[in-house]
């Protein structure tokens, strides 16, 4: 392809020519990668479910960035584009060789590398230009491929991980345009933000949903993104030829959310060898469409073993592709919660999460940083004190003696108050509030 032709191409994505639409800011994820940016020489890698909105968090860190460094120092390049036509490395050679010839940065360049998994061996190229600092690196991708295992073996430790999650509630809501800033804010808008809360347990967070007003046509997309994430990040990838098999376990797991699940008996329910479940199980965490949380225990061997609990990264993608016959808002709620502390230990390298099982009483959550038990969690769709489980109480209780945690919470759909029993203070948060904290 003619240099010339290139450019032209390129004009159409970037700031030094035409620009593009950023969209919504997504200020959290905008403010980290800048401060990356800013710091250690390494290449970030960013990554996350299908549509979760990596291509305009990337088109805002253009736009910052060339605001900053001048525009002909920065390229955006997407690899979907079809005019490149091949997706062999040597054609990212020639558009890097062509940008430096017309562009002419006069700075080291930040160079913005989108669904560059759509190119054989583009990281023999990154890996090229980070060892002789020529340029600053960011690299994205919908694949399975360039989840944070695979880039840390594909870049040899040369970069820095950022996941990217849909919507989290407080996005959700200035998607929507309901500003939250202070305490009189909550206040003032609590009965506006717990419909929009309703709305983000039924249809879930990713972008082009929350923005689409047809409930049918969120459903549609909903479904579609399913499709394309079996199809794409697993079937293709993973090269899965018992397509059935595959949906069949998928389908079972968004029907399933927030339960317990073992290999051996999902193996006996669906009718599909344990190795096949277990091999497949682990595609679609990959493709991080769901994930599995372990079952706290002094042992890894233990936690190995034990059941795992399943949840999809969105729940408006289970709510439209499990089956339902009626509307089971603790186990919603309960997914809501997973993610939102998945999100929040995607940012710690030491917080991990867990689920509790205790003499036959469970606690849903247990957050663990470093070697400390930090906070446990119990999830109940209650609005009064009466609502409350008795046994969800003394669970908590329980554990806190076992892990010596004091941090006692029981997230409500809407029940603010404080309980002591025994000298222990739990407290009783609403889902909207947590979320917003």
């Amino acid at each position: 392809m003619r240099k010339e032709e290139i450019i032209s191409i390129l004009s159409e994505w970037n700031f030094w020519g035409r620009g593009l639409d950023t969209g919504h800011e997504r200020t959290f994820y905008l403010k980290r990668i800048l401060s990356f940016l800013e710091g250690v020489e390494k290449v970030i890698s960013i990554y996350g479910v299908r549509r979760s909105g990596k291509s305009f968090l990337l088109r805002q860190v253009a736009r910052e960035l060339s605001e900053k460094l001048g525009k002909n120092n920065v390229l955006y390049v997407n690899f979907e584009e079809v005019r490149f036509g091949s997706n062999d490395v040597s054609m990212l050679v020639e558009i890097y060789d062509a940008y430096r010839e017309f562009i002419r940065p006069d700075k080291k360049p930040l160079l913005i590398l989108d669904e560059v998994q759509e190119i054989r061996e583009w990281e023999r190229f990154v890996r090229s230009l980070h060892e002789k600092n020529e340029a600053r690196i960011i690299v994205s991708g919908s694949s399975a491929r360039l989840m944070s295992e695979d880039l840390a073996t594909l870049l040899s430790g040369r970069d820095i991980p950022v996941e990217v999650f849909p919507l989290s509630f407080r996005e959700f809501l200035e998607f929507r345009g309901v500003e939250v800033g202070g305490e009189r804010d909550v206040i003032i808008k609590k009965f506006e933000i717990i419909r929009n809360l309703r709305e983000y347990l039924e249809f879930g967070g990713f972008p082009e949903v929350v923005l689409e007003g047809d409930e049918e046509r969120k459903k549609a997309i909903l479904r579609r993104y399913f499709e394309t994430i079996l199809v794409k990040d697993v079937e293709r990838r993973f090269r899965v030829r018992e397509r059935e098999k595959l949906e069949f376990l998928a389908n079972f797991y968004m029907t399933n959310i927030s339960s317990p699940v073992t290999y051996t008996s999902i193996s006996k329910i669906l009718n599909i060898p344990r190795k096949t479940v277990e091999r497949f199980s682990s595609y679609l965490a990959t493709s991080r469409a769901l994930f599995f949380i372990n079952r706290f225990s002094p042992t890894l061997k233990e936690q190995e073993r034990a059941a795992r609990k399943v949840y999809s990264i969105d729940t408006g993608m289970s709510n439209a592709i499990g089956f339902r016959i009626f509307e089971n808002y603790g186990k919603t709620m309960e997914n809501v919660v997973a993610v939102e502390l998945l999100r929040r230990s995607s940012t710690s390298p030491v917080v991990r999460i867990y689920y509790l099982k205790i003499d036959g009483r469970e606690v849903d959550f247990v957050v663990k940083e470093g070697v400390r038990i930090k906070q446990l969690i119990q999830v109940s769709y209650a609005s009064s004190m009466g609502e409350i489980n008795r046994r969800e109480i003394d669970s908590l209780l329980k554990a806190s003696e076992e892990l010596r945690c004091s941090d006692l919470i029981v997230i409500t759909w809407d029940l603010e108050d404080r309980i002591t029993v025994d000298g222990k203070v739990v407290k009783l948060v609403p889902l909207w509030k947590w979320l917003l904290m």
